[in-house]
């Protein structure tokens, strides 16, 4: 590590300012970032800060550092760099990611962090030459992963579209030629029917939760689902769902399967009503090692597929999400959100197309789902080889200095290696 691996105190490496207030009624419509503790969290028409920047959390949210590509506006939750005092700036963003921000928090009610005890922190950087390496080969990890992202979030939306075009709009491949008729739902096509969600389910089940430690009539080792796990499992990273231990007939009563769905019926936040779903599929299923359950705040959820296809039903829970019909089963009791599942499954009604559009739909929504599966595996593999490269280059444990990289191709070749 010959390139000028230098121990010095943060402070002489950058400068780390105090975001600026901007109350939300002050706040105008515009195309600027404002950057909080936790991230992006709204757009203003003015920046404060020349991008691209590097942003931390002060209060709150402790720990996470945000790259900025534009001009922003960071918060007073925030610290921003002021000044990189010549280091590479995309480094940086990586660097601070490895100093153990949130253990620095300084003593209050709130959690804090004072900035002049950061500048104090005792550091090691290399020069800038090995900083750019670094940052190539980081960035490359990212850039890929916000592309495949952004390419599972078009096929999400892709999918959802057929199905609001099909089933709400009713618009489905032959529609010309159905005429539409009165039912208790209004004009439906000829030859659908209108059922009560409940009359169209297999089974549904309680989740559980189990023990954290083996003890007596609890023996089976299962993964747990929770709602908070969904956003990640539906992109096949699973690495967040607890393993714990079962009785086994809840292993068995409970144990998810291909087509079933996990429906969240407790919890929620300020902003995020309850009733998020989860899919399930056998490729979901293999990300474990162990049996898998929804938790005690989930539903499993397993329509019978020969009154509607799973994909159906998976659709139509996300457009009841989306349009607030989920939401008006939601209540309110000692700050935790609940959802009066019983009572949805028997009060709303489904449009029920005949088999062979149901048929179409589901090998439309199954080849889009494996595009989706397969992008997020790929995501959730390059995500995980970043963490576990990054404190490794940061540390200069793992030597780039004498890589010959091109910084421009560094996400290219990536891509092709991981295609």
């Amino acid at each position: 590590m010959s390139d000028q691996w230098r121990q010095l105190h943060l402070g002489d490496v950058v400068n780390l300012k105090r975001g600026y207030d901007l109350p939300k009624r002050l706040r105008r419509p515009g195309n600027v970032p404002i950057v909080s503790s936790s991230g992006e969290s709204g757009m203003h028409d003015e920046a404060k800060v020349k991008g691209p920047g590097v942003v931390t959390g002060r209060y709150g949210t402790l720990g996470e550092v945000f790259y900025v590509e534009h001009d922003y506006w960071p918060l007073n939750t925030t610290l921003y760099v002021q000044d990189f005092k010549g280091n590479h700036r995309r480094f940086i963003s990586y660097f601070l990611q490895t100093l153990g921000f949130a253990s620095q928090n300084a003593a209050g009610a709130v959690p804090g962090v004072n900035r002049n005890h950061l500048h104090k922190l005792d550091v090691k950087v290399p020069g800038v030459p090995t900083q750019r390496k670094i940052a190539s080969i980081l960035s490359a990890y990212d850039d890929l992963t916000e592309n495949n992202t952004r390419r599972i979030a078009i096929a999400e939306e892709m999918a959802q579209a057929i199905y609001r075009e099909w089933f709400v709009n009713f618009r489905f491949p032959g529609h010309e030629n159905v005429k539409l008729v009165d039912s208790p739902l209004g004009q439906i096509p000829e030859g659908w029917e209108v059922a009560t969600l409940e009359t169209v389910l297999e089974f549904f089940i309680g989740g559980g939760w189990g023990k954290a430690a083996e003890e007596e009539g609890f023996t089976e080792i299962g993964a747990v689902i929770r709602g908070t796990d969904i956003p990640n499992a539906k992109h096949m990273n699973v690495l967040s769902c607890p393993v714990r231990f079962h009785k086994q007939s809840n292993i068995r009563s409970r144990r998810v399967q291909d087509g079933d769905i996990v429906f969240e019926v407790s919890g929620g936040s300020k902003g995020q009503p309850v009733g998020r779903s989860l899919f399930v599929s056998d490729r979901l299923l293999a990300c474990f090692e162990d049996d898998v359950i929804c938790a005690s705040f989930c539903k499993l959820i397993r329509p019978n597929g020969e009154k509607l296809r799973s994909s159906l039903f998976f659709h139509y829970l996300l457009e009841s999400y989306t349009n607030g019909v989920i939401e008006q089963y939601e209540v309110q009791s000692t700050g935790i959100k609940n959802f009066k599942f019983t009572e949805f499954l028997a009060r709303e009604h489904i449009a029920v197309p005949p088999s062979v559009i149901q048929d179409e739909f589901d090998t439309q929504f199954h080849t889009i789902q494996s595009q989706i599966e397969v992008l997020g595996r790929k995501t959730a593999n390059l995500r995980t080889t970043r963490d576990l490269l990054l404190p490794k280059l940061i540390s200069g444990k793992l030597d780039v200095e004498d890589l010959d990289i091109d910084v421009g191709l560094a996400a290219d070749a990536l891509e092709e290696a991981t295609a």
